[in-house]
C-alpha cells in the first residue's frame, strides 16, 4: 500500500497545472488568434479583448513550440500598413507638387525666351491673388514692386502676350490692371498693314471673353485670323509696340455708322496667369 501512495504523488510533482486551465488557455488562443487574422472591431473586439488579454501571456507561450508569434506578427503588419500610408501620402503630395513646378518651370522658360527675343528688360513676378470681382475692374496682384524697379504704368506681358499695365506699385507687390477690364483701352495694330485702332475689354476673364477693336479707318475690311499687337506709347508708357495682343475672330460691319467692328480673340488666358514680366526698359543695359 505504501508503493502505491508514492507512485501517484509522483505523478503530479511531474504535470502540476489543472487540465482545465490548459483547456481554457488552448480556447484563448482560437479565439484571439480569429479575431487578429480577421479583423474583427468594435464593442466585440473590446470585450473579447478584456476577458481573454490576461491570457495572451498564455497564449503566446502555447504558439511558440509552433513558431508562431501572432500579437508581435499583427502589430508589426499595422505599424508597417502605417508607414506605407504615410509614404504614399507624402509620394502623391510629391507628385502633384512636382507637376505645378515643372509647369512653372516651363512657363519661366517661355516667358524669358519672349523677353530675350524682344530684347527686352524685365523683372519677372508671378501672380499671388485676383481682385475681387465687387471692385468691376480686373486686375491681378504681383509679388514684384518698387523695390524690384515696378513703377506705375509699365508694360506686362506673358509669354503668349500682353497682359496689361501696372496701375499700382507697392514696395513688395504691385496691381496690374488686365487687358480684359471694361474700361481698359489699348492702342493696337492690324495684320500687315498695321491698320491702328483701340482695344477694349469686356470684363470677361473666362475663356469666352473677347476684346473689341475699333479701326480708325472704317472702311478697312480685316480678315479673319488677322493678328493684332500694341501700338505703343511714346518713352513705352504704359504700353511698348508690337506686343502680340491677339488674333482676329470675326468682323461686323455697321453700313448705318460706316464702320466695322472686330472681335479680337486674346492670346492670353487672364484666368490661368501664373508667371507674367513687368517691362523695366527695352534693349539690353550698357
Amino acid at each position: 500500500m505504501k508503493t502505491v501512495a508514492s507512485t501517484r504523488t509522483r505523478g503530479r510533482d511531474r504535470d502540476p497545472r489543472p487540465r482545465p486551465v490548459v483547456l481554457l488557455v488552448l480556447l484563448a488562443a482560437v479565439a484571439l488568434i480569429t479575431l487578429d487574422l480577421t479583423g474583427a472591431g468594435g464593442p466585440v473586439r473590446t470585450v473579447a479583448s478584456t476577458v481573454l488579454g490576461p491570457f495572451q501571456g498564455g497564449v503566446a507561450r502555447v504558439m511558440e513550440p509552433f513558431g508562431l508569434d501572432v500579437f508581435a506578427d499583427r502589430t508589426a503588419l499595422e505599424d508597417e500598413n502605417v508607414r506605407l500610408e504615410e509614404e504614399n501620402a507624402s509620394l502623391r503630395r510629391r507628385l502633384a507638387s512636382t507637376g505645378v513646378d515643372a509647369q512653372r518651370l516651363g512657363e519661366y522658360d517661355r516667358l524669358a525666351r519672349y523677353t530675350r527675343e524682344a530684347d527686352l528688360r524685365t523683372v519677372q513676378a508671378a501672380v499671388v491673388a485676383y481682385g475681387p470681382g465687387q471692385s468691376f475692374r480686373r486686375t491681378v496682384t504681383i509679388d514684384a514692386g518698387t523695390a524690384d524697379g515696378v513703377r506705375v504704368d509699365m508694360t506686362v506681358v506673358a509669354a503668349d502676350g500682353l497682359v496689361g499695365r501696372v496701375l499700382v506699385a507697392g514696395r513688395s507687390h504691385a496691381t496690374v490692371l488686365l487687358l480684359a477690364d471694361a474700361e481698359s483701352r489699348v492702342g493696337a495694330r492690324l495684320g500687315s498693314d498695321a491698320e491702328l485702332g483701340m482695344l477694349s475689354g469686356d470684363g470677361d476673364l473666362s475663356g469666352a471673353g473677347r476684346l473689341t477693336l475699333t479701326l480708325l479707318d472704317g472702311t478697312v475690311e480685316p480678315d479673319v485670323g488677322d493678328t493684332v499687337v500694341s501700338w505703343g506709347s511714346p518713352r513705352g508708357v504704359p504700353y511698348i509696340a508690337g506686343v502680340p495682343i491677339g488674333r482676329v475672330e470675326r468682323t461686323t460691319f455697321s453700313p448705318r455708322e460706316q464702320s466695322t467692328e472686330v472681335t479680337v480673340a486674346p492670346f492670353v488666358d487672364a484666368s490661368s496667369l501664373d508667371v507674367v514680366a513687368v517691362v523695366t526698359g527695352i534693349g539690353r543695359e550698357r
